[in-house]
């Protein structure tokens, strides 16, 4: 078993800086759970205050049930992967690997065994015998890894392993850390930035703000009903355009009426309107760049004037003003455009967008809460 508990946790500095507040959060056993959030927002604060690098100022934290407020990092059974590497450079990487071993005076047969497996499984036996000097920024991140996996530990930490390395081998290395952690099977804590790390590797994503949890959910949770409007605009890129409107209800069935345009909401997000019996009046309106859609002649949509096309390869990014002024993104996967009409959008042409009411999200102006959720 390797459950991890963090009962209230806070950590404050020179008895006045709080960096980290009430943190309550509950970590299976073989659990991936991803700490994500701007630089700042206490993610490696509490990553650090998990394995025994930082005190906890107030508050709890369990390794399987058991307290380790006052145990030391190496009684903890947790294994930490850090932002640099932190190998020693005079040592060969098969001695890297073999450093807490020998420490803990654990026969040198034992020793072979356990790192060239980990070689094995990382890839990295050819470069056994070679200095991180004469290694890649992948394959020092492997060897780290790797001194990590030979401790046989309960929990595996992670502060923002890739964040060193180019996009292309971050993308390798994710892909990596995926099939590791299922031939690992064991619980995973993994702090990143990258909220496409923290999409793709997650279980579930805890999405910290200024030390406050704004949101712990499974990447389909966050995304599909972000719970507050930093959460919504934080998760998904580009992230998600944001309209001051008015919600008004005729008939029974509500309507939203951006920059003079009048759109139905339908569908599930119609019926929890309904259900939550929210009041007609101004809202924060949010809508995913990849949501919207081109309005064909004669349809109800926004008039808006194309500012900047981005060619993403699959897709276009356009950059609209509306006749007020405001800005909006749209996302447009090209295989929906015909040549003529992926030509004809240059900036300064005229154009009108649409989208429907099921992909809405809606904020209280002054809470920022989405109406939708139980938290709201």
């Amino acid at each position: 078993m390797a459950s991890v508990k963090l009962t209230k946790v806070k950590k404050i500095y020179d008895n006045k800086v709080v960096a980290v507040h009430d943190f309550d959060l509950e970590i299976k056993d073989k659990e991936f759970v991803v700490f994500v959030g701007p630089s700042g927002c206490g993610k490696s604060t509490t990553l650090r205050m998990i394995a025994g690098l930082e005190e906890i100022s107030e508050g709890t934290v369990e390794i399987n049930g058991e307290v380790v407020n006052d145990l030391q990092p190496k009684d903890r059974g947790i294994a930490m992967v850090f932002q640099n590497y932190a190998l020693y450079p005079h040592m060969t990487v098969y001695d890297n690997i073999a450093f807490s071993l020998r420490l803990k005076k654990v026969p040198e047969d034992v020793v072979y065994e356990k790192v060239t497996n980990a070689a094995k499984v990382l890839g990295i036996t050819e470069y056994l015998m070679r200095k991180p000097r004469a290694l890649s920024g992948g394959q020092r991140q492997r060897v780290a890894i790797g001194r990590a996996m030979v401790r046989d530990s309960n929990v595996f930490l992670m502060d923002e392993p890739l964040s060193n390395l180019d996009a292309k081998l971050r993308n390798q290395m994710r892909a990596e850390i995926i099939l590791l952690r299922e031939k690992l099977d064991t619980t995973f804590i993994y702090v990143t930035h990258d909220q496409t790390e923290a999409m793709t590797l997650g279980d579930r994503i805890v999405i910290m703000k200024d030390g406050y949890i704004m949101q712990v959910g499974t990447p389909t949770e966050v995304f599909e009903m972000p719970q507050n409007l930093f959460v919504a605009e934080f998760i998904g890129a580009p992230k998600m355009n944001i309209i001051k409107t008015e919600l008004l209800q005729e008939g029974g069935e509500y309507y939203v009426t951006p920059f003079g345009a009048k759109f139905q909401v339908n569908d599930i997000k119609g019926e929890m309107l309904k259900k939550k019996a929210v009041k007609p009046g101004e809202i924060l309106l949010g809508v995913r760049p990849e949501h919207i859609s081109l309005a064909k002649p004669g349809e109800e949509g926004i008039d808006c004037k194309l500012v900047v096309n981005e060619m993403m390869g699959s897709e276009l990014h356009l950059h609209v003003e509306t006749e007020d002024g405001s800005s909006l993104i749209v996302r447009i996967p090209t295989v929906d455009l015909e040549d003529e009409e992926r030509a004809s959008l240059v900036a300064g042409c005229q154009l009108r967008i649409k989208f429907g009411g099921k992909v809405m999200h809606f904020f209280d102006p002054e809470s920022e809460e989405n109406l939708l959720t139980d938290k709201a």
